[in-house]
C-alpha cells in the first residue's frame, strides 16, 4: 500500500468551470459525481484521503443545493470527503505570514478608497455636465449613477478580494492543510497565493482529477 496522501478540498476543487466542461459535459452535478467516483477510488486503491473543513463542506453542500443536487451524489460526498475542523489552537503559523497578510490587506483597502474617490469624482462631473445641457434630472440618475454603481462595484471587488483570502472557509482550508501536511485543491487564486506562502503543495481544481487518473493508471 502507497504511503498516505491527504489533501483538502476548497469548494472551487468542485465548482470551477473548466471543471464542468472538461469532465461534466457543462453540468456541474455529473462533474461533482465523476470527481468524488475518483476520489472514493482512490481512497481505496491508492491510500488517499481528500478533507473538507466543516465550514467549508458546508458552504460546498449549500451550492449543490442550489443545482438541485440528487440524493445518490450527497451520500457520495458524504461518505468519501472527511470533515475535520482545523486545531486553530494549536496549528503553528510563521508570525512574518500575519505581517504579510495585514500589509496586503491595508495596501488593498488604499485602493478600494482610491477606486472610491474616483468613481464619486467621475460621477458627479458628468452627472453636472449632463444637467447643464438641459437633461432630466432622474434620467441622469437612473443612467450615470447606476452605471456608475455597477463599475464601482466590480473595480472593488476585483482590489479588495482577488488574490487574497476573503473567508472564513477559506482560512480554514489552509489551516487543516498546515495541520495535516496535506495538499492543497482550489481553482481560487486567493487560496493558490497563500497556500505558497505557507509552504503547501498546491494543486489547480483543473488539475488534480488528472493527477488522480495519473496515479490510478500505474497502480493498474
Amino acid at each position: 500500500m502507497p504511503a498516505k496522501q491527504r489533501f483538502v478540498l476548497d469548494t472551487t476543487a468542485f465548482t470551477d468551470n473548466q471543471l464542468r466542461e472538461e469532465y461534466g459535459d457543462g453540468e456541474l452535478i455529473n462533474t461533482v459525481g465523476v470527481l468524488i467516483d475518483l476520489i472514493a477510488e482512490s481512497r481505496i486503491r491508492l491510500n488517499m484521503s481528500c478533507h473538507m473543513p466543516p465550514v467549508t463542506y458546508k458552504e460546498f453542500i449549500d451550492y449543490m443545493g442550489r443545482y438541485e443536487c440528487p440524493e445518490n451524489i450527497l451520500v457520495k460526498a458524504e461518505t468519501w470527503i472527511v470533515k475535520k475542523t482545523p486545531n486553530r489552537y494549536d496549528t503553528k503559523i510563521p508570525s512574518e505570514i500575519f505581517y504579510e497578510y495585514v500589509h496586503d490587506m491595508r495596501e488593498r483597502m488604499n485602493k478600494g478608497m482610491r477606486i472610491s474617490e474616483n468613481a464619486i469624482w467621475e460621477a458627479a462631473v458628468e452627472s453636472m455636465v449632463r444637467l447643464a445641457r438641459g437633461e432630466k434630472k432622474a434620467d441622469v440618475e437612473m443612467e450615470i449613477i447606476g452605471n456608475a454603481i455597477k463599475d464601482f462595484r466590480k473595480r472593488y471587488r476585483a482590489a479588495l478580494r482577488k488574490g487574497t483570502l476573503d473567508s472564513a472557509p477559506d482560512l480554514d482550508v489552509l489551516l487543516l492543510a498546515k495541520e495535516l501536511g496535506a495538499g492543497v485543491v482550489a481553482a481560487d487564486e486567493g487560496i493558490r497565493v497563500w497556500s505558497e506562502r505557507l509552504g503547501l503543495r498546491f494543486l489547480s481544481a483543473k488539475s488534480f482529477p488528472k493527477m488522480l487518473r495519473e496515479y490510478l493508471k500505474h497502480f493498474e
